[in-house]
């Protein structure tokens, strides 16, 4: 795979997670009176401007492993998580300060070693949080590099990704739908193609289990002119993912996406890498803002991971 498209995607959720961590859980309101427009310190935090989260940590803890090993090996993947957990490694600045309660017991369930790594994400109705979907693109862009789709065994795949620590059917679709959509633009799709053509690939999938009733905004028609007060950008997966793929629709580059993903409020860093991710992907690493990209912790890392990645794709 072109290491461009691979830099696109990772320094476009890279950034998107930087320019939320410091206002993460503000609400919508105090980011109208006082809206993110360039990389902040402090905050949330406390952390320095530039540095970016769990979103990125695992992502880059899930490329290291596929680029080491040239395969998906959920064992080894979760052994990485667990180093980010216990350690510190795969951090912007050696401290791991946010982690979500699902990933946490899914990866101390992992450390007893007891179950298969995929049996270790949680199932309960109330674990749909947006933790495997903010690090899902490593397994959607080694799977296209490798196979050239994604289609219904990638999909399962997929799954079994989700499931490290997400393993409840609504977390495991997310990331099935916005493989989906990532996989169209692979495929050269623009914006709101991919968007469809995804989403219909979606229904032709999971249209008759019960759960991908859970989706069906995204089915409408209408979604994209949907009143921004009708977005929701909390932990909730499905919110993320909405919230993520209406501000892609209603953007037309990298800039504009991130700011708006990031004033939505709420869980505002993850909202703006899933949403950075695939922003990265369509108008690559070169649209993000160089200004932003000076001062984003450890790039020249992010870079190599990146490198070292698109060589097994």
């Amino acid at each position: 795979m072109d290491v461009k498209i691979v830099k696109g995607m990772l320094l476009g959720l890279a950034t998107g997670d930087a320019l939320g961590v410091p206002v993460e859980f503000e609400s919508r309101m105090t980011l109208k009176n006082n809206p993110v427009e360039n990389m902040r310190g402090g905050g949330s935090w406390g952390q320095p401007a530039g540095t970016w989260s769990d979103d990125t940590s695992l992502t880059i803890a899930a490329m290291e492993s596929i680029s080491r090993l040239g395969k998906i090996d959920y064992q080894d993947i979760m052994e990485n998580f667990l180093r980010w957990y216990e350690r510190g490694d795969f951090t912007a600045t050696g401290e791991r300060f946010d982690i979500g309660n699902t990933t946490r017991s899914s990866i101390l369930r992992f450390s007893r070693r007891i179950l298969p790594p995929t049996k270790c994400g949680a199932t309960d109705d109330n674990t749909n949080g947006n933790g495997s979907l903010m690090r899902i693109l490593p397994a959607t862009l080694y799977l296209y590099g490798t196979r050239g789709k994604i289609g219904d065994d990638e999909l399962k795949i997929i799954h079994e990704f989700s499931a490290m620590t997400h393993g409840h059917i609504i977390s495991q679709i997310s990331c099935g739908i916005y493989s989906l959509i990532a996989a169209q633009i692979l495929n050269g799709k623009n914006i709101s193609e991919a968007f469809n053509i995804g989403i219909n690939d979606a229904e032709n999938f999971y249209g008759t289990n019960e759960a991908f009733k859970n989706f069906s905004r995204l089915c409408d028609e209408n979604f994209a002119a949907l009143d921004e007060n009708k977005i929701y950008s909390s932990g909730y997966v499905v919110d993320t993912l909405e919230a993520a793929l209406w501000c892609l629709l209603n953007t037309d580059n990298y800039k504009s996406l991130a700011l708006k993903a990031v004033n939505l409020g709420g869980d505002t860093d993850t909202v703006a890498a899933v949403a950075g991710g695939l922003a990265g992907i369509f108008y690559g690493a070169e649209s993000i803002p160089p200004e932003w990209l000076a001062i984003l912790k450890r790039r020249d890392y992010l870079e190599k991971i990146c490198a070292e990645f698109a060589n097994v794709c």
